[in-house]
């Protein structure tokens, strides 16, 4: 693919804006002093039980993994080290699944999936902006990846990586404490134990050069 074309694709990921208060998705849940109110479950036809935490990770996490792809997008092409190429594939190989399923539940329970530009009627519009989510890259910064020679590339790639799992991990981290359906809970433990360990390698990796 061109890179003209994964400049936008990767910059119009950065500007979905998905209306989240993930540190309030708990905001189901009321104190009148002694009672805890649990959050209101739904129940979807397929049985999936759920609360608005769980959709509103699904919601969030789909364009998050969304534009960690297309940042791995970016380095496909580029003459990586072996250490940071096996981090690309490992991000494409986990990520790209992980948005099919997250895409599957909030489909069954009858709620809206957002736009990414993994979607064809999406791909190489220009959606400039900034989503506000955690560890999400703006148009600039990823402008400007792209520019970057193939000596500078790793290591910048490396370190907004870092930044982008960190939001993940955050994020998912709300699931847990907040989230309701299983699969995602469960989901979100394989996030914040996957991207840990790849934020670790990636740190040892920074400071080897």
């Amino acid at each position: 693919m061109h890179r003209t074309t994964l400049r936008r694709l990767a910059s119009a990921t950065g500007a979905i804006t998905v209306a989240l208060s993930l540190a309030a998705c708990g905001g189901a849940d009321e104190t009148d002093g002694t009672t805890k109110k649990p959050a209101a479950v739904e129940t979807a036809r397929n049985g999936d039980v759920f609360t608005a935490a769980d959709v509103d990770f699904a919601t969030a996490m789909i364009p998050h993994h969304a534009q960690a792809l297309q940042m791995a997008l970016l380095a496909q092409d580029r003459p990586l080290p072996p250490d940071v190429r096996a981090l690309v594939d490992r991000i494409q190989e986990a990520q790209a699944p992980e948005v099919e399923t997250m895409t599957t539940w909030l489909t069954a329970w009858g709620k809206e999936v957002p736009p990414t530009t993994m979607d064809h009627a999406n791909a190489g519009h220009d959606m400039s902006g900034d989503s506000g989510m955690p560890g999400m890259m703006g148009s600039e910064q990823m402008d400007a990846l792209e520019k970057l020679s193939d000596a500078e590339f790793p290591r910048r790639w490396m370190e907004m990586m870092i930044e982008h799992h960190q939001g993940a991990i955050a994020m998912a981290k709300v699931e847990l404490a907040s989230g309701e359906f299983a699969d995602a809970v469960a989901l979100a433990e394989t996030i914040v134990d996957g991207q840990t360990s790849e934020i670790s390698t990636m740190r040892d990796l920074i400071d080897q050069q």
